[in-house]
């Protein structure tokens, strides 16, 4: 079995701490260097449900994708529901490591985990960070078959999947972010893609793309829109470690930390 110190320098040699963005906290939060690990549980968020399930399954670390703090913190009394998190991990033997805006432009990453799961291919990045992906669908198809498609190879979610568009438009140049990618709605548009699927999409912006006659729009959930990263880090970590001799038991957490739990339309 690795160390964790092993495990720590295979994760960074995919995603490289100094490839974060200045605001993010990336790395090992809490876990001693030389312990070993023989079970990984990989996770978007690093919440108490996920603790529950990391120590039912025996997991030695726990890789999240959204860090623990991302803000400076002068306490970790189990005062809090992060100060309980982490003092539930020490005392269990579970170390914590987070691999967020460093993953977001791996390659592979964040965005080729999703624009694969979607069918999306060959890929390149929307932008010279490395951020997003943009591509092709086998065949061409309308929105509305593709939404169907976004819906099915993503996991569910109470937000459900959100067009903004023709639904007979035919759609074929895909551009995809995982996670929050407002931000990049005009370079999709650049870049000559039919349709644009993200998540955290604002009203106002989405709006003036669209009447605009930009292309398409496809907003959902920002867990659901990286949740596909987890298992492809996964299987490269068991790849990473199998090439220097050592062995992991890497699995997916089962568990949906979406925070939203349902939703209510109003009657038409």
């Amino acid at each position: 079995m690795p160390s964790l110190r092993e495990v720590v320098a295979a994760l960074e040699r995919r995603y490289p701490l100094q490839t974060a963005e200045d605001w993010d906290a990336v790395g090992l939060v809490s876990g001693v260097p030389d312990q070993t690990v023989d079970r990984v549980l990989w996770a978007m968020d690093p919440v108490e449900a996920v603790a529950d399930e990391a120590i039912a399954a025996g997991a030695d670390l726990i890789v999240t994708h959204h860090p623990l703090f991302l803000t400076g913190v002068h306490s970790v009394a189990a005062t809090t529901p992060k100060g309980r998190l982490i003092h539930r991990l020490i005392s269990s033997g579970i170390a914590l490591y987070a691999a967020h805006t460093n993953a977001d432009v791996a390659t592979p990453g964040v965005s080729d985990a999703l624009a694969s799961a979607l069918g999306v291919t060959p890929t390149e990045p929307l932008t010279e960070t490395g951020l997003g992906r943009i591509g092709t669908l086998a065949a061409p198809m309308t929105l509305a078959q593709f939404a169907q498609i976004v819906a099915a190879e993503t996991p569910w979610t109470a937000h459900g999947v959100r067009v903004a568009g023709d639904p007979e438009r035919i759609v074929q140049r895909v551009a995809v972010c995982g996670g929050s990618g407002d931000s990049l709605l005009g370079r999709a548009d650049e870049l000559d893609a039919d349709v644009y699927v993200t998540a955290d999409l604002k009203h106002h912006r989405t709006l003036d793309h669209r009447e605009d006659g930009r292309c398409a729009v496809i907003d959902i959930a920002h867990w659901a829109s990286e949740w596909p990263w987890l298992p492809q880090a996964a299987a490269l970590l068991i790849d990473d470690l199998a090439a220097q001799d050592a062995t992991v038991t890497c699995t997916v957490s089962s568990r949906p930390t979406d925070p939203w739990a349902f939703t209510v339309r109003s009657p038409e």
